[in-house]
């Protein structure tokens, strides 16, 4: 067992629990199908510092948030639904002032740790949330667990939520002596690909899921990080360095950003954005005011589809303008590891597998016949999770470097189409795409709207009012710098003709022409 309960978390003596609960030290013996409550204990007041690991990573601001927590129940768990497994996970229930609700939050990558950080800001609005590590130890881009682990895999792709899910409701339960009135997840990235597995796989789970710039549709989408790290790399010619993708960004604001009313360098529908790249291709050799021919032709293939060689079949969409910037991060070792590994250790069961060796049509093929599939939850079959009553709120970065925002509206009318149209999902599914954000967060346009969507998401569950907008805003130099609303495809939020650009009021959410 690898879970270390530091003193400082067991300082029952320091607050006393409400008088309703149990005592949080007696959740050890909460005995549970295949689990093991390791340790729990009252944490005082800002008194939990979440591993090094995590803090080195942290902005000071997210770091500082740790220190304005409430004192709460800290309960560390194990679940073995396999003989191969070892599911870590963490409940925090609030020591005072639950809010009699539970909202469980997502991971990033191929998680293999606690998401401390997304833990915070729902303990501090009363929540009782949980985290898990998913089944195994490692960092985001770290595939290595599913060698010759199929158990460990499945835990990732969708068990070990499920299972926290189900634990944790029953040890609030036995804390609170009263089970949930609510239950919601909140996660982006992995953790969107884990929220739509939910509304999929266990319709009973929860009664809202908030889903970000979700990652499924994986064996694909692994297929274009390997073809993205492939085409950057194959030689020094096709590179595109970071002024080359200043550049080319620049273009792309000046032909697009101002077709939306505004110019605010922010595209509000890249959808409609189109640019003749020919017209930056250098003439008489390499300058730093162009791009050759092979930039010229990776730019292409980032913002084209990945498509079967054969069929022409698009297998993955691809990137859209705006996202220049982040292009960037695309090479390197971790983005190798990442495109490479999960198709070493998980498809081919092969550590030192070459991708060389096949093309991408047959790793594509070989991957869609495998375990690998279990992470793409696709299935348009969200009916019995509407069915009761719940709610699904999807949103995605139009500035996503990573995962094609493309992606999500691909799901979104797949589900549409499903069950009868966009008008019959209305009242339980709303898309939002965020203009100018980039994975999850980042970039130029408004990307901190947590709080909103999340009372946004409550307020569609608990009183039938679904939301038509969403306030979201940039902070810039620690202040608020401009708001916008979201608005629910295919509406985009359009300037009125009066007053600031900058505040949310001054726009209103239409049909794009």
């Amino acid at each position: 067992m690898r879970i270390v309960l530091p003193a400082i978390a067991i300082s029952a003596f320091l607050i006393t629990a409400p008088a309703f609960a149990a005592p949080c030290g007696s959740l050890t013996a909460l005995k549970l199908p295949a689990t093991t409550i390791a340790a729990a204990g009252i944490v005082a007041a800002g008194a939990f510092r979440p591993p090094a690991s995590q803090s080195a990573a942290l902005p000071a601001g997210e770091l500082s948030a740790f220190e304005r927590l409430p004192a709460f129940c800290r309960v560390q768990g194990v679940i073995a639904p396999s003989s191969d497994s070892h599911i870590e996970f963490e409940l925090w229930l609030p020591a005072s002032g639950w809010n009699g609700k539970f909202l469980a939050v997502g991971n990033g990558g191929f998680a293999g740790e606690i998401s401390y950080p997304a833990m915070v800001a729902p303990l501090t609005r009363g929540y009782a949330t949980a985290s898990t590590d998913t089944g195994h130890e490692g960092g985001a881009f770290d595939s290595s667990f599913a060698l010759g682990h199929p158990e460990k895999w499945i835990d990732w792709t969708y068990r070990a939520v499920h299972q926290m899910t189900v634990r944790s409701k029953a040890i609030i339960r036995a804390y609170y002596r009263n089970a949930p009135r609510f239950s919601y997840w909140s996660g982006c990235s992995t953790g969107g690909r884990q929220g739509l597995a939910e509304a999929q796989r266990f319709p009973r789970d929860f009664n809202g899921i908030i889903a970000g710039d979700p990652a499924n549709d994986a064996t694909h989408l692994y297929a274009v990080a390997l073809e993205h790290y492939e085409a950057a790399l194959r030689d020094a010619k096709s590179f595109l360095p970071p002024l080359k993708l200043r550049l080319l960004h620049a273009a792309v604001l000046k032909a697009c950003d101002a077709r939306d009313g505004v110019t605010d360098g922010v595209i509000e529908d890249p959808e409609r954005c189109h640019i003749d790249l020919q017209t930056l291709e250098c003439r008489g050799g390499d300058r730093p005011d162009c791009l050759t021919a092979a930039q010229l032709e990776t730019a292409r293939e980032r913002y084209g589809p990945l498509r079967n060689s054969r069929t022409h079949a698009i297998l993955f969409p691809g990137l859209m303008p705006g996202s220049e910037l982040g292009w960037g991060a695309g090479p390197g070792p971790a983005a190798r590891a990442f495109a490479t590994g999960v198709f070493g250790n998980e498809v081919f069961q092969d550590p030192h597998w070459d991708y060389r060796t096949l093309s991408i049509d047959q790793i594509v093929a070989r991957a869609d016949h495998s375990d690998a599939a279990l992470a793409n939850d696709i299935d348009p079959n969200v009916g019995p999770f509407f069915a009761r009553g719940g709610k699904l709120i999807q949103y995605h970065g139009w500035a996503d470097p990573g995962v094609s925002p493309l992606n999500s509206i691909d799901y979104y009318r797949s589900v549409a189409r499903a069950m009868g149209g966009v008008n019959r999902i209305a009242t339980d599914y709303r898309l939002f795409m965020v203009p100018g954000m980039g994975h999850c967060r980042g970039g130029d346009g408004t990307d901190q709207f947590e709080a909103p969507m999340l009372t946004a998401l409550e307020q569609w569950v608990q009183h039938g009012r679904a939301p038509d907008r969403i306030i979201a805003s940039r902070v810039r130099d620690g202040r608020v710098d401009r708001t916008r609303p979201l608005c629910p495809y295919p509406q985009v939020a359009v300037y009125k003709g009066a007053g600031s650009t900058n505040e949310a009021r001054n726009f209103a959410c239409r049909r794009a022409r």
